[in-house]
């Protein structure tokens, strides 16, 4: 009797799994595609612009940092590299937020891979500049930088 009931709770178990999982698949494309809309965002999200947070990033690390008159070049050229990154970045945004039609799952994954590429693009320019600036910089400077890009914050430890 028991085999009996394997036999049915098991094919049952199986649909109910299978109709949650293309539920959240559905719901989940639906909300993608909703945000990729550009309705419905949050305020939030509206106001945090790359561009915006890259200012405050250079605020952060130039209040933290202590640079120095001799390294001052080098750090007007990350952050010119920094500020670059994050126009682009914002102009992806937008032209990702201005197409409103849905995506389908292989459109999906060609923005993903868009948008992975632009990041690599972006590391690969950001990264000669900031190895010549952390190269000039004092033992106390590079401790501070560290820990900035550990945590996030200089001397706050990151939540998790």
């Amino acid at each position: 009797m028991k085999r009996k009931d394997y036999q049915v709770a098991f094919p049952g178990t199986l649909v109910v799994v299978m109709v949650a999982f293309l539920s959240t698949i559905f719901f989940a494309n639906s909300s993608l595609s909703f945000a990729a809309s550009g309705k419905g965002k949050s305020s939030a999200v509206d106001k945090t612009s790359a561009v915006d947070y890259t200012e405050a990033q250079i605020k952060q690390l130039q209040g933290a940092l202590n640079i120095t008159e001799g390294q001052k070049e080098l750090w007007n050229n990350l952050t010119q590299v920094m500020r670059e990154n994050a126009k682009e970045m914002d102009a992806l945004k937008k032209e990702r937020a201005e197409n409103t039609k849905p995506m389908n799952a292989l459109e999906h994954m060609k923005l993903h891979r868009q948008i992975t590429e632009t990041h690599l693009n972006q590391q690969n320019k950001i990264i000669p500049p900031f190895e010549a600036l952390y190269a000039t910089m004092s033992d106390q400077q590079k401790n501070i930088t560290d820990i900035l890009f550990r945590t996030g914050r200089y001397g706050k430890p990151h939540k998790k």
